[in-house]
């Protein structure tokens, strides 16, 4: 007897996908609940476990667009599944196994992927993590062909980048002539084909969302966007004295986003015109301090939602971004997880962006910008000091917002900012 394996139901709103990749092969032995394959859709990407044990036949190949209740693959039950962690080594293994590690950089835990998907690679590689995966498919690379230098072998992206240098920069391997006491003219490189210096694949569900979403905030709000800058020294200054005891206490490291957080639900309150919105011919005000905060992945940019910013402390607020960090880069952020925000802010300090202009979240009225902190010379008391500045980007709805009260939330940020303790003392 065969179990169906359907696509399921990841959203009301949702009514299709594309299935980027299977976690298994065609004719695998499959344990109830282990990750089958990866759904994409316009909002997330999900891994699907099997909802029963047997062996795997797929019906529909990775990379397809595929509905909401659609069979994509059968589970023969008959077949038995090995237990977990009990599977043979095959004799067939090659010698010299590599595994794949990712060599993330680190200081860049937002800029995470949202994926795991495999492709198909030599007998005993397994799955592939998202940048090795992604430059093999691109380059169409044999990755039997690639020294590891990573530990116990691992192949590394740097590696793969390496490799691909290497093997562009070796001319062209002459054939040896038939008759050896002739010496056989070079026959001339033959030019590159241009055409293969480039491809072409459909736009992802998420970046057609992306692409929609940016478009609809551009045509349906009148956006403008107005800047400040503060001073850094006093949470650095915090950061360092606690951050021991901070780590020791709540098992989480202190960082700037939660000071911003509360900084926005203090501007928010004061100026709650930047908590509402526009429905149709209606005014909606909002009560609650439901802040998106953007993250970088692969894929692209999904803002999952610090649910009542307002009521948290430091502790769970830096908790709950690292959670949401997790999740992207695990490629399990929820539906639930990525909606009803009132509020976004979003870092590009943390790829080296020093001012932008970001765009809005529709529906939302506000989006804010951090950027790199810099030493800049500023005037303090009449004295010319270095101190560790950022500039600070407030994009706002001009329909709901006026000028006045978008700067008045930014020097309101600003003096959170550069006073941190009184924002510690009531969170």
């Amino acid at each position: 007897m065969s179990i169906e394996v359907k696509i399921p139901a990841v959203g009301e709103s949702i009514t299709s996908g594309v299935l980027s990749g299977w976690h298994k092969k065609n004719g695998d032995l499959v344990n109830d609940g282990e990750a089958l394959f990866t759904l994409e859709t316009d909002k997330i990407s999900t891994e699907v476990p099997a909802s029963g044990s047997g062996k795997l036949e797929i019906k529909v190949d990775a990379g397809q667009e595929v509905k909401i209740g659609q069979v994509v693959a059968l589970l023969d039950e008959s077949a038995a599944a090995p237990a977990a962690g009990n599977v043979p080594v095959s004799a067939e293994q090659p010698s010299g196994h590599k595994a794949f590690k990712e060599d993330l950089e680190p200081g860049k835990e937002l800029a995470v992927s949202g994926s795991s998907s495999a492709i198909s690679s030599p007998a005993g590689f397994g799955t592939l993590p998202p940048s090795v995966r992604r430059i093999a498919e691109e380059e169409g690379v044999n990755l039997a062909d690639v020294k590891g230098t990573g530990k116990h072998g691992y192949i590394t992206k740097s590696d793969l980048v390496q490799y691909l240098e290497s093997k562009s920069a070796k001319p062209a391997a002459h054939v040896e002539s038939e008759t050896p006491q002739q010496t056989a003219p070079v026959a001339p490189i033959a030019p590159i084909e241009r055409t293969a210096r480039t491809t072409r694949r459909k736009l992802t569900p998420l970046r057609k969302k992306i692409a929609a979403q940016l478009v609809l905030a551009q045509q349906n709000a009148a956006m403008l966007t107005t800047f400040n800058e503060c001073d850094m020294s006093a949470v650095m200054k915090l950061r360092s004295q606690y951050q021991e005891t901070f780590q020791k206490r709540h098992g989480v490291k202190l960082g700037f986003m939660s000071f911003f957080l509360k900084a926005a639900v203090e501007g928010l309150i004061e100026v709650p015109a930047i908590n509402a919105r526009i429905d149709g011919d209606d005014l909606v005000e909002n009560r609650y301090y439901d802040i998106g905060v953007a993250v970088g992945t692969e894929r692209g940019l999904v803002v999952p939602v610090v649910r009542d910013a307002d009521k948290k402390s430091f502790a769970e607020l830096e908790k709950d971004v690292a959670s949401y960090a997790k999740k992207a880069r695990d490629g399990k952020l929820q539906l639930d997880d990525l909606t009803g925000g009132v509020f976004t802010i979003t870092n590009g300090g943390i790829y080296g962006s020093l001012l932008s202009t970001p765009i809005l979240n529709p529906p939302q009225s506000g989006i804010l910008g951090m950027h790199k902190i810099q030493n800049r010379p500023v005037v303090v008391d009449d004295a010319i000091v270095v101190r560790p500045m950022m500039y600070l980007a407030l994009s706002y709805d001009h329909r709901v917002v006026d000028g006045k009260e978008a700067v008045t939330f930014l020097v309101r940020m600003k003096e959170c900012i550069e006073d941190p303790t009184r924002l510690m003392l009531q969170g």
